[in-house]
């Protein structure tokens, strides 16, 4: 049943008549072309704008005429950030800008934000443009993340714009696009520390206000010094959640700067991504990561760094001490969580005895193993329930040597969540649904070439089968 659109301008209750502090009005592009090459028809019909004609979608997601009682112009939000931990304070929407805020059937605030619609104030020397390739990864992100059990940002459109872009890390020129993205908050951690930067008490008092009341409503009760620590806690705990969901879905997001991260803990902006073939730690998304700081295995140290600075920003307003103990349950949390989500990916149930070696005993022989990372959570989903799958699989000579024989013990032994997913036409495949980076350029190879989107939608076709197999809860964003 389609849920109503309700539109929800919130962000324009902060600020200034102008926005200032927080956003500055602009004007999206004007593009020569409009050719619609994704609509997220599932979550259109989530949020209420479903039953938009492909004209419709167009004037909204391609032109961005304003939705109905919604934003009237679109909002390149301010901020700052760390990137790859040295301080730039010349950055902000350089290519997108917040579009529409808009409610689901939870009353829970979304955004619709997007990437490569024009320059703003902060596009410095760029273009304001995204590219098609670009665009097209973003989306084979998101659905594969979901699917996974990740909260993830969700693609919602992409629209060929007829443009030939110049850039100097692929084949020029080549193609544009811009996309738009659903996601449940446009407040980065790089916000608070402009505010910061600029030593507004006020604003980032008032920023507080505003992610409790829309995002964290549990902790509306609280005020002053109590609801800033509370806020911080709570963002905590979201990031950490993220950071072992990142890890069971063997993802690496590859540029996790301050800015590239959120209040409410959800992943987004997707760049220079990869999925690990193998449980390899120094395993890199970008090739500008020379020193490995964002590889695989330090993907939470690098969430825990961006935390520190988010709580710098905000001990402003707050009390050191008392923000420091919010930042120290990150790694009292770390191992709670990580148990938490690579169960989920194994379709177990926790004991609670042992939880958290156990998933560590398990990477350990994947990476000496060079087991292949996806295959592993899907021979044994659901544990001793597919362990005949397991053993007679494409790689069931690894489960059965020695080295696995204690993770297989453990395995056995666990009790699977929901055996009867194990019919599902997913599981009856050898090899699971896969997003690795050589897959990626062979989709991308056969639009550029041929514009043959057929590998693009076959590998859809793949994602929307696990993501019903698993069943996972991602499709549903957090509440407060």
């Amino acid at each position: 049943m389609a849920e109503p659109y309700r539109p929800a301008p919130e962000i324009e209750k902060l600020g200034d008549a102008d926005g200032a502090p927080f956003y500055d009005a602009v004007a999206p592009a004007s593009f020569p072309d409009h050719i619609v090459r994704y609509r997220n028809q599932r979550w259109a019909t989530k949020v209420g704008l479903g039953d938009f004609t492909q004209d419709q979608w167009i004037a909204h997601f391609g032109k961005f005429e304003p939705l109905p009682d919604n934003l009237s112009k679109p909002l390149a939000v301010r901020y700052h950030g760390h990137q790859f931990r040295h301080y730039n304070p010349d950055i902000g929407d350089g290519r997108g800008f917040l579009f529409a805020q808009l409610r689901d059937e939870q009353d829970r605030l979304l955004d619709l934000g997007t990437k490569g619609s024009g320059q703003t104030p902060y596009s410095r020397m760029g273009d304001g443009r995204l590219t098609l390739k670009g665009g097209v990864r973003e989306i084979l992100a998101t659905e594969m993340l979901e699917a996974q059990g990740v909260y993830t940002s969700k693609t919602f459109s992409l629209i060929e714009t007829g443009e030939a872009l110049e850039r100097q890390d692929e084949p020029s020129p080549t193609r544009s696009a811009v996309m738009v993205r659903l996601s449940h908050s446009h407040v980065r951690f790089g916000v608070f520390q402009r505010l910061a930067f600029e030593k507004d008490e006020q604003s980032i008092g008032d920023l507080v206000d505003y992610c409790v009341r829309h995002f964290y409503p549990s902790l509306s009760d609280l005020s002053g010094e109590a609801k800033v620590t509370a806020l911080f806690q709570a963002v905590v705990e979201r990031t950490v959640r993220l950071a072992a969901q990142w890890m069971a879905a063997g993802f690496v997001h590859g540029v996790l700067n301050t800015d590239n991260m959120n209040v409410t803990g959800e992943s987004f902006d997707y760049g220079p991504w990869r999925f690990a073939p193998t449980a390899d730690p120094n395993f890199t998304a970008a090739y500008f990561d020379q020193t490995g700081l964002y590889a695989f295995g330090r993907q939470a140290e690098a969430c825990a760094w961006n935390l520190a600075q988010l709580g710098g920003a905000l001990s402003r307003i707050a009390d050191t001490d008392a923000l420091n103990t919010a930042l120290k349950s990150f790694g009292e949390r770390y191992e709670e969580v990580m148990a938490d989500a690579y169960f989920q990916r194994l379709g177990i149930k926790r004991t609670g005895t042992d939880d958290f070696e156990f998933v560590m005993a398990l990477m350990r022989w994947m990476t000496e193993t060079g087991a292949p990372y996806e295959q592993l959570f899907f021979d044994w989903y659901g544990g001793p329930a597919s362990q005949s799958r397991a053993d007679t699989g494409r790689v069931g000579e690894l489960y059965t040597q020695s080295k696995f024989d204690d993770a297989r013990a453990r395995l056995l032994a666990f009790e699977p969540v929901d055996e009867k997913r194990l019919a599902h036409d997913y599981f009856k495949s050898k090899r699971p649904c896969t997003m690795l980076i050589g897959e990626v350029e062979e989709i991308w190879d056969a639009i550029a070439d041929a514009d043959d989107w057929s590998l693009f939608e076959e590998k859809l076709r793949q994602i929307a089968l696990m993501r019903d197999a698993y069943g996972f809860d991602a499709s549903r964003y957090l509440t407060g």
